[in-house]
């Protein structure tokens, strides 16, 4: 155990630039197994890197697994942390607690299973098995290696009705519902059933945030995606009226929304690729709510290009936690048999 001063937000594992920025910021972290009395150490099971990150490195690497793999290793190696150097984002994990530090406050105990609910772009990560099993072709990467949370980090223990894989694609964008739930409610108290729109409807934090909106009191549900094969996995399941259209589309957007029954009063960006953020702006009425919940998302273009336009609408930056987000999510799937046989689907592809 070691016994220098440790700060609960993890200032003490930063190598470069040594004492100047929190870990998400940080070049290099310190990824050592041995404690400060103050962490957790858990031993790695599987890493969820998140969408745009593992879109960015599939794209790069013209979808060689391998290469893909290659260079995973290489950033958590120079890093100390999986930290995607384009996106900045990096993902999540599932393990088990290896050992607790005297003074961790997570409640935490030896041989928890549980899942991180902090982004590996801040996590101190040490990979020991070459990522041997991991084709580098989907999002869910089995690994072995040891993780460390801070006093200040989040995790919740993986629920016993639940496959592990299925629990991780779930809190891995449990953030998503749980903000859009809190948005359709404020709208609510101001009088009326705010309409909403959701891009990148088909996806894991589209459809939860769909079902999140419903079970919160929404009006119309729009889902849009970008192809006639997602429309397909959304009709039928009742979570919204979709549209198909290119959420990188400003015109093409705003009107596929506006024919649908909008604009929306609250519209969810979900989609992993850049260019959404002023077509949301325009599928959005004035004095609406747009939540940017993707890495991808250039938040200097969503507000100038808000400003350009005059468009009065509140911006929400997705940051990944609102108290109790977690099981609110879990409740979600297990509430609904659309969204399971959704998650369940992706699973079974991936």
């Amino acid at each position: 155990m070691r016994t220098t001063p440790s700060s609960p937000v993890g200032l003490h594992r930063v190598i470069e630039p040594a004492g100047a920025s929190l870990p998400q910021a940080a070049a290099v972290l310190d990824a050592g197994p041995d404690l400060w009395p103050n962490e957790v150490r858990i031993d790695v099971e599987t890493l969820n890197l998140d969408a745009a990150s593992f879109r960015q490195l599939t794209e790069k690497h013209g979808g060689d697994g391998v290469a893909v793999r290659a260079e995973v290793l290489d950033i958590v190696a120079a890093r100390g942390k999986m930290q995607n150097p384009v996106t900045g984002s990096g993902g999540m994990l599932v393990g088990t607690v290896a050992e607790v530090g005297p003074e961790s406050p997570l409640g935490l105990a030896v041989g928890d299973r549980v899942a991180t609910l902090v982004s590996l772009s801040l996590t101190p990560l040490v990979l020991t098995d070459g990522l041997e099993r991991w084709d580098g072709r989907s999002e869910r990467v089995p690994a072995q290696g040891t993780a460390v949370l801070f006093g200040r980090s989040i995790a919740a223990r993986l629920p016993e009705d639940l496959s592990p894989d299925l629990a991780l694609m779930v809190m891995d964008v449990c953030g998503a519902p749980a903000l859009v739930s809190r948005v359709v409610r404020e709208h609510l108290e101001r009088g009326s059933a705010p309409t909403v729109a959701v891009l990148g409807a088909a996806g894991k934090s589209g459809s939860l945030s769909l079902a999140a909106a419903a079970a919160s009191g929404a009006g119309l549900r729009i889902g849009v995606v970008p192809t006639e094969a997602e429309a397909e996995t959304l009709r039928g399941t009742g979570l919204a009226d979709v549209v198909v259209a290119d959420a990188r589309s400003p015109l093409g957007l705003a009107e596929a929304v506006t024919a649908a029954g909008g604009p929306a009063d609250v519209t969810v960006v979900c989609v992993d690729v850049p260019g959404c953020e002023q077509p949301a702006v325009l599928a959005t009425a004035q004095g609406g709510t747009i939540v940017y919940f993707s890495m991808a998302t250039s938040f200097a273009a969503a507000a100038l290009g808000a400003e350009g336009l005059a468009a009065d609408v509140r911006m929400l930056v997705g940051n990944g936690y609102v108290p109790g987000h977690a099981e609110y999510a879990l409740d979600l799937l297990r509430g609904s048999d659309a969204v399971r046989a959704l998650f369940e689907a992706r699973l079974a592809e991936d």
